[in-house]
């Protein structure tokens, strides 16, 4: 992964199935961690990224609105 993962241009299926790509690869990374597997642990800040940008995305498109708790 060494390019950012573009959302424009997707549409909402797309990006769910994005989503659920993402999130199986980050379950799988901290399974090789836990087994110490893993070598480069950037990876998890780069999914974990991914992941935010959609879920941006897809609640931008919806048209909801975040609620601030203060």
């Amino acid at each position: 992964m060494s390019k950012r993962f573009d959302t424009n241009n997707k549409s909402r299926e797309e990006l769910s199935g994005s989503l659920t790509e993402f999130r199986t690869k980050l379950v799988q990374l901290e399974f090789d961690r836990a087994d110490k597997k893993l070598k480069d642990f950037s990876q998890f800040k780069k999914i974990k990224k991914d992941v935010a940008r959609i879920l941006t995305r897809l609640q931008q498109d919806s048209g909801e609105q975040a609620t601030v708790i203060k």
